[in-house]
């Protein structure tokens, strides 16, 4: 059992010396795919963090002071629900402050400064609001009637920055995916390329092996194990990249004007962390799926 698994990584090792060229290459194309596959969650989580407040068709945001009695937050509701032709009163949302901590803490994310300023105690609520209407000279009029109300401290709108967002997150989203795509197709030609190629140099030796009664499974798992690795290693490399390119990104958001809404954009680490190791994932399958075509097409049996 030990001399079979010992012959395999020794194999393995000896093919990757012969073919260093094509498994550097192998390597190199299959951590660039995962470093763009990464940065596609690492994007999509940040433009995800931007438009959080605003999910479920939510079109504006009255902010309530964190010192408000709860006659005067009720006094709000009741103005808002005053108009049920205008407003969907069946998705009007309360945050109080512990929801709206919890949302904060998404948002702020990369803005330690301002998050360090904010605590259950003093964050304002919110009142999420659905207008039914699609008028939005209607919607701004209900926000200027909003915010002259007591306690109300400022209304946002989400036609300010919703639209521009959500184009922007489609179109990087929509590239990037289909350049990863692409990538991890090539990465994995390449894998393949790399094994049929070992076995074509080894066939004298392969043929030996079959006739002293090797199996074809026991010549087929080293070349399949040395796919694995090359997708590995690429997957490696492309969480090394991507930490960097993180760690990169968040430095330079810490250097905007706290209360940006840039900060948003900042993915938390526990994230980054899960991401890393879908791409381990990712690799190690490519090279699997690359080198097990090769290993059960190019073997002759």
């Amino acid at each position: 059992m030990w001399s079979r698994i010992a012959y395999a990584f020794r194999e393995t090792w000896a093919s990757f010396r012969r073919n260093l060229t094509l498994t550097a290459a192998a390597v190199v194309t299959s951590a660039i795919s995962l470093l763009l596959v990464g940065a596609t969650f690492l994007i999509q989580r940040g433009f995800d963090n931007l438009l959080v407040r605003w999910k479920g068709d939510v079109q504006m945001i009255v902010f309530v002071a964190s010192d408000a009695a709860p006659e005067q937050i009720a006094y709000i509701e009741e103005v808002i629900k005053s108009q049920p032709a205008v407003i969907d009163l069946n998705n009007l949302k309360y945050l109080d402050k512990a929801a709206s901590f919890e949302e904060a803490k998404v948002i702020f994310t990369g803005d330690p400064t301002l998050l360090s300023l904010l605590t259950p105690e003093t964050i304002p609520t919110q009142f999420k609001v659905v207008p039914l209407t699609g008028d939005a000279a209607l919607v701004r009029s209900l926000a200027e009637q909003y915010r002259g109300l007591p306690k109300v401290e400022g209304v946002s709108l989400a036609e300010d920055e919703f639209q521009v967002i959500s184009t922007l997150s489609g179109f990087v989203r929509t590239v990037t995916i289909v350049m990863s795509v692409v990538l991890l197709g090539v990465a994995v030609a390449l894998i393949w390329n790399t094994i049929r190629t070992a076995m074509f140099a080894r066939r004298r030796e392969i043929e030996v092996m079959k006739l002293v009664g090797a199996t074809n499974w026991f010549i087929r798992i080293p070349f399949m194990l040395e796919g694995l690795l090359q997708g590995l290693i690429g997957g490696v490399a492309s969480c090394g990249g991507l930490w960097a390119l993180n760690r990169a990104w968040t430095s330079g958001v810490a250097g905007f004007k706290p209360g940006t809404g840039i900060s948003a954009l900042v993915v938390p680490g526990s994230y980054v962390n899960g991401v890393m190791l879908m791409l381990l994932v990712i690799g190690a399958l490519a090279g699997a799926i690359g080198s097990g075509i090769a290993a059960s097409r190019f073997l002759d049996v």
